[in-house]
């Protein structure tokens, strides 16, 4: 199994990821993890990195490729779902061609698609708690009733108009890239609604060697 994973905040797309990581064996591969992770252990890349995220600068394709390539590689190809990479059209040649040079290639490219009112209503009902930082949501992690009120905040990301303004972000910065992979005939959108088991089987329906990955 090798599959890059779209989705949109909100939509569910880390824990289908980490559901394909757990149930099918592949390795969940996230460049924002990777990178954050390379920072905290002071590599040679997460150096290099690190000097970008403080300076409020965006961290340069080929430092991301280079993780990417890097993590992908440590699986043997056997079987890795990409979230988070390729966001360009750029890094999507660059991923194609890593993967022909390795006699390989994806699968599948899969895009989970929930429309954005539902998004916004999923986002705008998480709580955080000031105090642990645990999160929750209003209709289906209700904080304990045992918190005190003022430790339970709304994030100012989680606020209708910022979740919209993220979303419009990410369809400017994605759908180039989607678009790529559609003339290729290689872009699968997946209905993102329903229960997280009902979207893991739309996934897992969708991927030709999802019980194969060796």
């Amino acid at each position: 199994m090798k599959v890059v994973l779209f989705g949109p905040p909100g939509v569910g797309k880390g824990s289908q990821a980490r559901f394909l990581s757990d149930r099918e064996g592949a390795v969940h591969i996230s460049t924002g993890v990777l990178l954050r992770r390379a920072i905290r252990s002071g590599t040679e890349l997460g150096q290099k990195a690190q000097s970008y995220v403080e300076s409020g600068k965006l961290v340069p394709g080929v430092l991301v490729r280079a993780l990417a390539e890097d993590a992908i590689r440590a699986t043997n190809f056997k079987g890795f779902v990409l979230d988070g990479y390729p966001r360009t059209i750029e890094q999507a040649e660059w991923l194609d061609e890593f993967l022909q040079e390795e006699g390989t290639q994806l699968d599948t490219v899969l895009s989970l698609e929930v429309p954005a009112d539902v998004i916004i209503d999923r986002l705008s009902k998480r709580r955080v708690d000031k105090e642990t930082g645990e999160n929750y949501h209003l209709d289906f992690k209700p904080p304990p009733a045992d918190i005190p009120a003022d430790r339970i905040i709304q994030r100012k990301d989680d606020m209708p108009d910022a979740i919209l303004h993220r979303l419009e972000i990410y369809d400017k910065e994605t759908h180039p890239v989607q678009d790529w992979y559609r003339q290729r005939g290689m872009l699968q959108e997946i209905d993102g609604r329903g229960s997280f088991e009902e979207v893991y089987g739309r996934i897992v329906n969708a991927i030709p060697t999802s019980r194969s990955a060796s």
